[in-house]
């Protein structure tokens, strides 16, 4: 690994073998910054957490954080305990040790480190105040609500001055309008702090991080500042997780065609992209973008399509077509079926090209 700069927070390049393939993903971080994780179930995110927290061994690869090596899988081996690699971890589980109340809970990492009490319990309360509760270190755990335990379990682990934050969908298991306000927290509190936060939500990827990271069957797929991932998806999963729709093609006379389906793109870049033909080339649009016009034969911007299957979707019907899945809004949706034959149409406008890969 390369040697780390003035700027450097958490460089890594994590190799762990798993049952069926292996984790291999180098991801940095710059000291302060939030990077997101996403990719489907079990494509590694978790095990990436684990490696960089120290609880699975590295196979391969290195780990360090502003500039010092915490893992090391080479020769000389380096493998620092989790205590003192100065990562947190915080997960779904809020883990609150349920025998002592919220105020020792957020003091327990300072004590721990030899702060005396008094001073770590003052410095609780102040923790308690930043997440949003003020007053409430007298309280127990069991009288806590779910969004109450997740800032509790933010200030305790900020409260032990970590070097970097692992997140590992502290979310998930919130109701949408808790989860939006715990976010709110996150980003505040997270400011200036080295963060890695895997999650499978997309508001969470924009409302905290810089940059996102997407992780498919243990390999790095693509990467880059959020929003400029989310609209130009290198796979069909962050496609979905981005809300557009993505075609796989090739370049063909200065647009994108598939067998006899061609569009084309007002975007100069996209046009550039699409300069030599037989590139291979995604087309990209937005669900709200697409008209269904009736049955007949495709011309340039529509298509005539069998529709092979259904689903509801949050705004409309996503149709399995033998081009790939589409998705439509509602207002476009109605009286749709299986086996029946529909014209598609995009507008050049509306439509842009991803190069593959």
């Amino acid at each position: 690994m390369a040697g780390s700069g003035p700027m450097a927070g958490l460089r890594a390049h994590v190799t762990v073998q798993r049952e069926h393939f292996a984790v291999d993903v180098a991801i940095e971080v710059a000291a302060g910054e939030t990077v997101a994780v996403m990719g489907p179930s079990g494509a590694g995110k978790s095990t990436l957490l684990q490696a960089l927290a120290g609880l699975v061994p590295l196979d391969a690869g290195e780990i360090a954080v502003h500039g010092r090596v915490i893992d090391r899988a080479a020769a000389p081996r380096v493998q620092t305990a989790p205590m003192h690699r100065g990562i947190v971890l915080l997960g779904q589980d809020t883990r609150l040790f349920p025998h002592l109340s919220v105020r020792e809970n957020v003091a327990f990492g300072p004590r721990s480190a030899g702060v005396a009490a008094r001073v770590a319990r003052a410095s609780a309360d102040e923790w308690l105040a930043r997440v949003g509760l003020p007053g409430s270190g007298d309280r127990m755990p069991h009288e806590l609500s779910g969004g109450e335990s997740q800032r509790v379990a933010v200030g305790r682990a900020l409260a032990a001055s970590p070097q970097a934050v692992l997140l590992d969908e502290p979310l998930v298991a919130l109701d949408p309008a808790t989860a939006a306000d715990i976010r709110r927290m996150l980003r505040e509190q997270l400011e200036g702090i080295t963060t890695v936060a895997v999650t499978h939500d997309a508001a969470d990827a924009v409302g905290l991080a810089d940059r996102l990271v997407v992780v498919e069957s243990g390999r790095v797929t693509q990467s880059g500042p959020v929003r400029d991932v989310l609209a130009a998806p290198a796979s069909d999963f962050v496609a979905v997780i981005g809300g557009v729709n993505r075609l796989v093609g090739v370049a063909a006379a200065g647009g994108w065609s598939s067998g006899d389906v061609r569009l084309e793109s007002a975007d100069a870049a996209s046009r550039a992209l699409a300069a030599v033909d037989g590139v291979p080339l995604v087309a990209v649009f937005r669900p709200e973008h697409v008209r269904v016009i009736g049955a007949g034969a495709a011309d340039a911007g529509s298509w005539s399509a069998v529709i092979t299957g259904l689903e509801p979707t949050l705004i409309g019907v996503r149709m399995q077509t033998a081009l790939g899945a589409v998705d439509v809004p509602l207002t476009q949706a109605a009286g749709l079926a299986a086996g029946e034959r529909v014209r598609l149409q995009v507008d050049s406008g509306a439509v842009r090209f991803v190069a593959v890969g």
